[in-house]
């Protein structure tokens, strides 16, 4: 596997030397940023496209509908002044040249300067409640406006929505409060804040006038948010057209974008270990990383207002009304570095807090255990909870899923389980190296999966260590969010007969692979003063699994396939824009395991068991009502008729409010003694374990995961 891999990056570190070697530049950053995009398309991308007008009219339709999907900006007159360049994209392109993006904002910012002004005027009227008059929602069937009184009416429209939405809410609760008043009910008593409002005391003119104020404030910073935008943030939307155009997985992330990702993969960053949140212009704290920096250091609290920011003993930079990605650039830092924060507190007093910056780990990304007992199964059995396929990619001592699942497995072995459920629902993917790692804690030794390239005949990853470190009954849990190395490793234990995968009808269907290429590393000595330029995910590669078969599109399909709130829509890897197509190779020899035994007895069980539960039988007639209502999207604008409408769809939808709320009778929930020792110090730690055994509790889908792997250990 190393090898191959290492002759893979060797052929790219090649690629990308010619790849400098072409391009040029007079200077003009964006013109060298979409040259070296482009080269690099040709070069590496696992399909690359003809820059012809065919990919000009794809650039064109994903652009347009990424600035103004909603069709709530743009006017026929402005479509018409951009429609020439439909079929003109690929020579731009080609040129370096950016009439058309030129154009396209320009325009833009000309209609969000006018649409300020519209939703100002709007809401300073009271909206008319009593007439008969729809809106639209289906963004594919609907029209861009006419002219400008139409685009002011299509505005009018969403406000009155949203203003109405917001009536709604609160003239049930004043019916809720009432009912309670007559039957003699206390009502529970809320704790206030100050700017909270006696919303049960309020007429309808009250409640009228306080919603349309309440769209005034989103919209207001809504729309400073927009104004905030710099010219980096356009051509970072135009240059992701640009890329996704090849394919969904393919775009392009600025340099503060590709930090964030690896942020996301890895789970850990060097900083103080803080949320943020711009409002209305200021840096707020929302939220302190337990076990971070400032945590251990206790002086910056939740709600804290930042408004400087210094580099140890350097002048403080002034951060009030600063774009948010701007300050946290400020803020982060390497470990053992001190920044100090000039901060506001809640009662107004202002204070210097330094901080040392260090390694934050976020714990929510990383994976963990439990054990379940149940009336059900004779024994225990240990469920694992993998919430993505990370991996220190920086090699700075970060921590790697393949090692802290077999550490898992470990684990829950000394504590005599019978069998191990490995919940990847909703596990988006991640390092296609630690599934293969992964797939080999269950398996002696095989291929796990095949690779290909553009060019390239087909590469088998292969785990080549003989010890199994888990050798029991085991079931993998997938849903529709389950994508990418989520599918390559229930699609390996699966076609090795090693465990049994349960979900809904399939998994996302996402079968490429994708590598960053840093942009930087493109650019010729000469044009050195253009860094930084940020980076690529670009798709490289495909994968297969070893029955030949691709997961593309397709994805996994469970052995046992259960009632999902989705199964009658459409999801995952197809409802992208220009996915890439599913293909078969020929499959590689691999011997199947012995350790599910007569999966189709086993199946045949679980199916009799959904057929007979009243709860899986009210999840599927759910889910058909759900795709009955997705299909009709529209909203009545009469207030009445609004009303008398979510009624009716609320006592459809009621019978099913409670499907989840009820805990399964009889199962009980324990954090391992190995997990115990490395919490017991840490209180957050402890009741995020705490509010994830109250969802197991009630978790019908693990209740039936329970079941199969009951129906493994019997066997």
């Amino acid at each position: 596997m190393k090898k191959g891999l290492l002759l893979f990056l060797l052929s790219i570190t090649v690629l990308l030397g010619i790849w400098a070697f072409q391009i040029k530049g007079n200077g003009e950053k964006d013109e060298v940023l979409i040259q070296s995009i482009l080269n690099g398309m040709q070069h590496l991308h696992y399909a690359p496209l003809e820059i012809d007008d065919a990919y000009s009219e794809r650039v064109y339709d994903l652009y347009l509908d990424d600035i103004d999907g909603s069709k709530r900006f743009f006017t026929v007159d402005d479509i018409a002044q951009m429609a020439p360049y439909k079929d003109k994209i690929d020579n731009e392109v080609s040129a370096s040249e950016f009439e058309f993006f030129n154009l396209s904002v320009s325009l833009l910012k000309k209609r969000t300067a006018l649409i300020e002004q519209y939703y100002k005027e709007i809401l300073a009227e009271p909206f008319d409640f009593t007439k008969d008059e729809m809106i639209e929602f289906d963004e594919e069937e609907l029209d861009v406006a006419k002219d400008e009184a139409e685009l002011k009416d299509r505005w009018r429209k969403v406000l009155k929505y949203r203003t109405m939405v917001d009536i709604t809410n609160n003239l049930e609760k004043q019916e809720e409060a009432k009912k309670k008043a007559e039957s003699g009910e206390e009502e529970e008593k809320e704790e206030k804040k100050e700017d909270d409002k006696d919303i049960l005391s309020m007429s309808f003119e009250e409640l009228e006038e306080d919603a349309r104020k309440e769209q005034l404030k989103v919209h207001d910073r809504w729309f400073k948010r927009l104004s905030e935008q710099e010219h980096r943030d356009y051509i970072a939307t135009y240059l992701n057209a640009v890329t996704s155009a090849f394919d969904p997985h393919t775009n392009y992330f600025a340099p503060a974008d590709k930090e964030t990702f690896d942020i996301s993969i890895s789970g850990r960053l060097e900083g103080i270990g803080a949320q943020l949140r711009e409002e209305d212009g200021d840096i707020k704290v929302i939220r302190i990383v337990p076990g971070s920096a400032s945590w251990r250091q206790k002086e910056l609290e939740a709600n804290d207002v930042i408004l400087k920011v210094a580099q140890g003993e350097e002048d403080p930079v002034d951060v009030v009304g600063m774009r948010l990605d701007d300050a946290v650039k400020l803020i982060r830092g390497k470990k053992g570095t001190e920044v100090r924060l000039t901060v506001k507190k809640l009662d107004g007093n202002t204070t210097v807090i330094p901080i040392i910056r260090d390694i934050v780990i976020l714990e929510e990304s990383y994976a963990k255990s439990s054990v379940i007992e149940s009336d059900k199964i004779n024994g225990k059995v240990g469920l694992i909870y993998l919430p993505k396929f990370y991996a220190d990619f920086t090699k700075t001592g970060g921590r790697n899923c393949a090692e802290d699942i077999r550490k898992e497995l470990e684990g829950l072995k000394s504590e005599q389980v019978s069998g191990i459920i490995l919940d990847l629902r909703n596990n988006g993917g991640g390092s296609l190296n630690e599934v293969v790692d992964m797939s080999g804690l269950f398996i002696e030794k095989g291929p796990i999966v095949q690779v290909k390239g553009k060019d390239d005949d087909p590469r088998v990853l292969k785990d080549k260590n003989p010890k199994v470190t888990y050798d029991g009954p085991l079931v993998v849990m997938v849903n529709s969010g389950s994508a990418s190395a989520s599918e390559i490793l229930a699609a390996a234990l699966q076609d090795y007969e090693r465990a049994i995968i349960i979900g809904g009808n399939s998994t996302f269907g996402k079968g490429t692979v994708q590598r960053f290429i840093n942009l930087d590393r493109t650019l010729p000595a000469t044009l050195s003063n253009m860094r930084p330029l940020g980076s690529v995910k670009m798709t490289v590669q495909k994968f297969y699994r070893i029955n030949g078969g691709a997961t593309q599109l397709k994805g996994v399909e469970p052995d046992i396939v259960l009632p999902y709130s989705y199964n009658y829509i459409d999801t995952g890897e197809k409802e992208h824009d220009f996915p890439m197509v599913w293909d078969e190779i020929e499959p590689v020899d691999y011997s199947t395991s012995t350790s599910i035994g007569n999966i189709e007895k086993i199946k045949q069980l679980s199916r009799s068991r959904v057929e007979n539960s009243e709860t899986f039988r009210l999840i599927d007639e759910r889910a058909k009502l759900l795709k009955t209502e997705r299909d009709n999207p529209n909203e009545n604008l009469n207030l009445k008729k609004y009303r008398a409408e979510e009624k009716a769809s609320d006592d459809r939808f009621e019978k099913y409010e409670e499907l989840t709320d009820e805990e399964i009778p009889g199962l009980e929930v324990s954090t391992p003694d190995f997990f115990v020792r490395t919490v017991e110090a840490d209180s957050a730690q402890i009741a995020r374990v705490e509010e994830w055994h109250k969802s197991i509790k009630k978790d019908i889908y693990l209740d039936e995961a329970l079941n199969v792997i009951s129906d493994l250990i019997n066997q």
